[in-house]
């Protein structure tokens, strides 16, 4: 789940994580312990540098993980309200959702191109012949951001009960956009209080 929303879903890719993990181990292993061995000899002190080094080399790949799961759901948090904009300007015009979300992932390509990867991909499951809720569901799953899986569950619900997606979308895009506001809000007001101390 960790590489999925990192945006690492290939076959292979839980083998290269887990290889690329030992192979830091070995590398830790013998860059720690050659560098302890010549400034400190064979001591206690030159094996616990060794086990240290070794130890932040083995926890270096997850720490990479972590700012692309992070890099990743940002660009998703921050790329939503206009993709949710997008698809309700497409859903009023007349399209289904299915046509909506890849007119959405036709457009946001070069500005928020891993909103486009999702959508395409949904696009994908969807022509493959799974359920549409099953899609939706996944989606809001892989991606590990909260904003996806509410929206998810809103477009489940609202296929289901036959409720009008375009108010549902509009709804959540103006919560989402509030929220960012909010965000923004807190990070300018953040410096001033950080700024008293020094």
């Amino acid at each position: 789940h960790r590489l999925a929303h990192a945006g690492l879903r290939t076959e292979a890719a839980t083998s290269i994580f887990l290889g690329t993990k030992l192979i830091c181990l070995a590398i830790g292993f013998l860059l720690g312990g050659g560098g302890a061995y010549w400034t400190k000899g064979l001591t206690q002190d030159a094996m616990i540098i060794t086990v240290a080094v070794a130890g932040v080399m083995f926890f270096l790949p997850d720490v990479v993980v972590w700012f692309m799961t992070r890099s990743r759901k940002d660009n998703i948090f921050y790329g939503l309200p206009d993709a949710l904009d997008l698809m309700v300007v497409c859903v009023e015009a007349g399209l289904g959702l299915d046509l909506a979300m890849r007119k959405v992932s036709d457009e946001m390509k070069n500005s928020y191109p891993v909103i486009a990867e999702e959508f395409a991909l949904c696009n994908l499951q969807l022509q493959m012949g799974s359920a549409r809720a099953d899609v939706l569901q996944e989606l809001g799953q892989r991606t590990g951001v909260d904003d996806l899986k509410a929206l998810s569950a809103i477009l489940i619900q609202a296929d289901k009960f036959g409720s009008r997606v375009a108010q549902e979308l509009r709804v959540q895009s103006d919560s989402m956009r509030t929220r960012r506001s909010q965000l923004a809000e807190e990070k300018a007001a953040k410096p001033a209080v950080q700024l008293l101390f020094p």
